[in-house]
């Protein structure tokens, strides 16, 4: 195969990768709004279904392939470090529209319950996957490539997002998805991860958020208002750091 013809079948090839992904993410969101109209475990098979592709093209020549066809398209020297930021604006995001007036599903505590619950679950599947796997970078730092950690935590807010702004903002409950996605490609572009990394950690954090909103545990009754005003809970999660932030109004 001639060099031209060796880089339009690359450019095919991520072409049609990232139009399976955005069209995932399109039916994802789609899915969230008509759940109560549907079979209960329909949402939930995209984000398999996302896993499962990641989980079958991991260590494929494929993959590999596939990661040498993008560093030569963006350039062996192509770093940009904004996916250590991005990562986190959509957990920003599910508190400060709030705070600006438009009203999320839920009030603070259910909201940052969620918010701890959807993000544990998912780095305790992640951080298994990455000390039992023992994948190569590809750029070969170390061996804790599979899954993508900045995806799944970008994604799990995102999906959080989504289910907190869907019925006020559809503007705002889809804009995770765009940060969460920039978060997935920079991780690739930067040769952080493979492609089959970055898919694993996004469909876990949609399934993880996905599963808190259907399920609600240890969902509160009654009057919550006085709480909410008096103090708040603030899950803190950053790439490999967990804690909460206390806020308290007197």
């Amino acid at each position: 195969m001639s060099y031209t013809g060796y880089l339009l079948a690359a450019n095919f090839r991520h072409t049609v990768i990232l139009l399976i992904l955005t069209i995932l993410l399109a039916l994802q969101a789609q899915d969230s709004f008509n759940t109560s109209n549907q079979n209960p475990f329909l949402p939930y098979i995209l984000p398999i279904t996302i896993i499962t592709a990641g989980c079958a093209i991991s260590g494929s020549g494929f993959e590999k392939d596939l990661q040498a066809d993008i560093r030569q398209a963006a350039g062996e020297d192509f770093s940009l470090k904004a996916d250590d930021y991005i990562v986190h604006v959509p957990m920003a995001e599910i508190y400060i529209f709030d705070l600006m007036g438009i009203k999320a599903e839920n009030r603070f505590y259910e909201r940052s319950k969620n918010v701890f619950l959807a993000n544990l679950s998912s780095q305790i599947i992640v951080q298994i996957l990455k000390y039992t796997t023992d994948k190569l970078r590809p750029d070969g730092d170390d061996r804790e490539s599979f899954p993508s950690n900045h995806t799944n935590i970008a994604f799990t807010n995102a999906s959080i997002l989504f289910h907190e702004y869907k019925n006020s903002n559809s503007f705002i409950a889809y804009s995770g998805f765009a940060f969460a996605t920039a978060t997935g490609a920079l991780r690739i572009l930067n040769n952080k991860h493979w492609t089959g990394d970055v898919l694993a950690g996004a469909g876990i954090g949609m399934l993880c958020a996905d599963l808190v909103y259907r399920f609600e545990p240890f969902k509160r009754s009654g009057n919550t208002d006085l709480n909410d005003k008096l103090i708040g809970i603030i899950p803190d999660f950053d790439v490999g750091t967990y804690g909460i932030k206390i806020t308290a109004v007197f």
